[in-house]
């Protein structure tokens, strides 16, 4: 199925946009917050809290009830990305999904390495099960936090933590050592991702922990245990390979993953709203967190912007 005409320029706009951006780290840093100076969506509250220590923004919808929660950790290779950028998107999903979403500030590399992130993702969802049923959580991500929400369900799995209901992640990155097909194959279709940059980020992020450690690179852990997870992406991402093998590691140890793959986007596709894919992968990625832990008959999901 082609793409949509909205969606073929945006492809375009990024390639031109990020062809003269700042590629420093304090430059992409302040880029990438610089998302939340537009619109947030509306009759949502938001509100700056702490989950275990770690800093956070939470969304609520106003016109549903939030009976549900969706941890979400935000992508950027570990050494970007924060609440501010990435509160807008997960407001969409909390309206769409009926949830309540908290978007925590884990640690960034190169001044916090691995295990730094992940002790965060930890923290927290320890913090939230101590007020929501863990039959109510979703953990989510997108690219980074896609890896750090599986290495965050591991280190609670082997901890003997009780698990959230299901995990939703998009464009996730889980192995940190570059060896997938598409980092190459994919590289002049995926306007958003540099390989280069993903070897820098990766290796800030590991420090002396070697890229195919399992805590760093979950493609290369037990998965056995895990719960239901959502794996969404293009068919033009850097990362496709990150997914396409997560998939079938999951399902070789019996864990209920599922591929949706969108024809002909790029690596997160989701977070621009304006797109028709985008806003058919929200409503899946609703339709499957809605469907893996309980809500009562009158909860509406009302139509959304």
């Amino acid at each position: 199925m082609p793409i949509s005409k909205r969606a073929k320029t945006t492809k375009t706009a990024i390639r031109k946009f990020l062809k003269g951006a700042d590629r420093t780290l304090p430059g992409r840093r302040k880029a990438l917050d610089a998302l939340d100076r537009a619109p947030r969506p509306r009759k949502v509250s938001y509100a700056e809290t702490t989950l275990g220590g770690i800093p956070a923004i939470v969304a609520t919808p106003k016109e549903v009830v939030p009976e549900r929660h969706i941890l979400y950790v935000h992508g950027g290779g570990y050494v970007v990305g924060s609440p501010k950028s990435h509160i807008a998107f997960g407001a969409r999903l909390a309206k769409r999904a009926a949830a309540s979403v908290t978007v925590i500030d884990y640690r960034l590399a190169p001044e916090h390495v691995y295990p730094a992130a992940i002790d965060d993702c930890v923290a927290a969802y320890r913090s939230l099960t101590s007020e929501v049923d863990p039959a109510l959580i979703t953990i989510a991500g997108d690219s980074a936090g896609g890896g750090a929400a599986l290495s965050t369900m591991r280190a609670l799995r082997d901890a003997g933590d009780e698990l959230p209901a299901c995990a939703y992640l998009l464009s996730p990155w889980t192995d940190l050592t570059g060896s997938g097909e598409s980092v190459n194959s994919k590289a002049e279709a995926d306007p958003m991702i540099v390989a280069g940059h993903l070897v820098e980020a990766g290796g800030l992020y590991a420090g002396d922990t070697p890229l195919d450690d399992p805590g760093v690179s979950p493609l290369f852990a037990d998965l056995g245990g895990l719960p239901p997870m959502l794996v969404q992406t293009g068919s033009d991402e850097v990362l496709l390979s990150d997914s396409t093998r997560l998939i079938e590691r999951a399902q070789a140890v019996n864990v209920d993953a599922q591929l949706d793959l969108f024809d002909g986007m790029w690596h997160v596709f989701q977070m621009f709203p304006g797109l028709p894919e985008a806003k058919e992968a929200l409503v899946r990625g609703a339709t499957f967190i809605r469907s893996h832990t309980p809500a009562q008959a009158s909860v509406r999901v009302t139509s959304t912007d």
